[in-house]
């Protein structure tokens, strides 16, 4: 079996990493390049960057902080999302140290962006996002820009079984930043994906619930954001509960020398 991954989610607002609550409230939580560091070095197995506000700004990618990123040498490979608008966007993203990149807004409005983003980079660097909540028992999709939602077409799961995008990621965004709170009837909405792996994504903070959903073939990873803010070693500690789990061994060597 392919080992799957534990991604640590730095969330950033108005260019400060916060703690978020279903994206209704926020609380500040420093640097994001500081949040980012710690993941490095304790062992994230993926580093997800997500700016909640370009897109809704309209101001694009922030590649400031991106800058900022790579001059950290990270060793762990880097995902950013937030404010993609073109293919020149993307590009960008990448040439400035992110390994991968995750398209929203682009879910709505232009598919043939992401295509091309994905014929230029490789499918493998584009994972689509998807902020889903449920409603009357039918799945809805959010659009966080007009903070409207609409029932998922049918053609968004034919663009992504086609192969528009590496992985998808599912936000649970109502339940985000609440712990243990993930609700697992989302993924029924996915049923009809045929080769995109998930990646979820919102109140995720119980290693059991983790470990059932990484037992199911088609969830590439779990992703978590606020969980991992206020734990000493908050990640060895999860990947030691997720024992047996194809995940990489938690790290506690660090790379950065302490000067006396």
């Amino acid at each position: 079996m392919l080992k799957k991954r534990l991604i640590g989610v730095v969330v950033v607002k108005g260019g400060w990493a916060v703690q978020s609550f279903g994206y209704r409230r926020y609380l500040p939580l420093g640097k994001p390049e500081c949040l980012v560091e710690n993941l490095d070095r304790w062992g994230a197995d993926e580093i997800f960057v997500l700016n909640i506000d370009r897109s809704t700004d309209n101001i694009g990618p922030d590649f400031e902080l991106l800058k900022k990123l790579g001059r950290l040498g990270l060793d762990t490979p880097l995902i950013y999302g937030g404010g993609i608008r073109s293919l020149d966007d993307g590009l960008k993203v990448i040439r400035l140290g992110a390994d991968r990149l995750v398209v929203d807004a682009l879910m709505h409005d232009d598919e043939k962006i992401i295509r091309s983003l994905s014929q230029k980079l490789g499918m493998q660097a584009v994972i689509g996002s998807m902020p889903v909540s449920m409603r009357d028992q039918k799945m809805d999709w959010l659009d966080y820009r007009s903070n409207t939602s609409v029932t998922v077409p049918n053609s968004i799961i034919k663009s992504l079984n086609s192969g528009i995008v590496s992985e998808l990621l599912v936000i649970d965004w109502q339940n985000e930043g609440f712990p243990n709170s993930f609700n697992q009837n989302l993924l029924a909405g996915f049923s009809g994906l045929l080769n995109t792996p998930l990646i979820v994504f919102g109140g995720l903070s119980d290693p059991e619930q983790m470990r059932k959903l990484l037992l199911q073939p088609n969830i590439a990873g779990v992703a978590v954001g606020n969980f991992l803010s206020y734990e000493e070693h908050a990640i060895q500690n999860l990947k030691n509960q997720l024992k047996g789990m194809p995940l990489r061994l938690p790290t506690y060597q660090s790379k950065y020398r302490l000067i006396p």
